[in-house]
């Protein structure tokens, strides 16, 4: 069973930057792919970034692509999300989410059903 837990989150203005940091526990973190996915009141769970278990592989939703970046650290078992260029319209509640994967680089993982273990989650407010 893997424990994950998200920090990082808080208040900023638009156009600044945030780091979100997520730390597994309970399990081979270098075994897991991870995600980053947000929601926002009153709407759906949007996939925004994963990467693979070698950290070389990335994948990105378009409407973060450019402007937030996905990270792994397999010794420290931390994957972090660094938002820049932040927009109002970012504020939601994020999570970082894991699930198995025997394949080292395997990016193709995009929707919350595909993920097995998730975080409680940060909020991130982007003010105008």
């Amino acid at each position: 069973q893997v424990q994950l837990v998200e920090s990082g989150g808080g208040l900023v203005q638009a156009g600044g930057s945030l780091r979100l940091s997520c730390v597994a526990s309970g399990g081979t973190f270098g075994t897991y792919t991870m995600g980053w996915f947000r929601q926002a009141p009153g709407k759906e769970r949007e996939f925004l970034a994963t990467i693979a278990r070698i950290s070389g592989r990335t994948g990105y939703a378009n409407i973060v692509k450019g402007r937030f970046t996905i990270s792994r650290d397999n010794a420290k078992n931390t994957v972090d999300l660094q938002m820049n260029s932040l927009k109002p319209e970012d504020t939601a509640v994020y999570y970082c989410a894991a699930v198995y994967s025997s394949f080292y680089y395997d990016t193709s993982k995009r929707s919350g059903s595909d993920y097995s273990y998730w975080g409680q989650g940060t909020q991130v407010t982007v003010s105008s």
